[in-house]
């Protein structure tokens, strides 16, 4: 009996020591130490043209909070623009080094959108973001770093009065309503808070906000 349970909290430690994630190797971007940002234009694989709008509207301030100068992406737009790279993805192809100095940026994110959407399945609709971001040094090209975010939300879940038919019938029209019109800002807000976090802390950090 000894022997059996020692042999099964053997395994539960192993199984925790497998679970925990892998520690992150921040020695490339501690090196660069960027304090400026210049955030592309981002690519999107979804079916919503206005996603990269979106998007962008919810990117810079996280990471101005992390303690970097984030470049205004509508003026980073109109430059784009302006140099004949409004396309998203002939700007994420274009040599960082010829946009770090064209921006006078130490770094620029690169951000894709994989998913953005709303499925809709009767008495429940999900809506889910999926994003990769990256981050290279803007005075050499070299990846200093990398995440991805997925978030998902369910509005029904949250519905319940404890009357079953009442419930049901709560949970087809909020269903229906996500459906027709998802917001999909508050998860994206949540999701690029999050990723932020995961960033080493910039120079401009604002010591009130930790």
């Amino acid at each position: 009996m000894i022997r059996l349970v020692s042999a099964t909290l053997a395994i539960a430690l192993l199984a925790g020591c497998a679970a925990k994630p892998a520690p992150r190797d921040y020695s490339a971007f501690n090196k660069a130490a960027p304090r400026s940002i210049l955030i592309l234009p981002v690519v999107n694989k979804s079916n919503d043209v206005e996603a990269p709008n979106y998007f962008l509207s919810t990117i810079a301030v996280p990471f101005a909070n992390r303690g970097f100068y984030v470049f205004p992406v509508n003026a980073v737009k109109s430059v784009m623009d302006a140099e004949g790279m409004a396309d998203a993805d002939l700007a994420h192809r274009a040599d960082p080094t010829i946009l770090g100095n064209l921006f006078g940026a130490d770094a620029i994110m690169y951000v894709t959108i994989n998913r953005w959407d709303a499925r809709y399945a009767v008495l429940n609709t999900t809506v889910t973001v999926d994003f990769d971001y990256e981050i290279k040094d803007g005075r050499n090209g070299e990846s200093l770093w990398k995440d991805k975010q997925t978030m998902l939300y369910s509005p029904q879940q949250n519905n319940s009065s404890g009357n079953l038919a009442v419930d049901l019938v709560v949970m087809a029209v909020t269903a229906m309503a996500t459906k027709a019109k998802p917001n999909y800002l508050p998860l994206t807000r949540t999701a690029n808070g999050a990723v932020s976090l995961r960033v080493p802390q910039g120079p401009y950090i604002d010591k009130a906000l930790q």
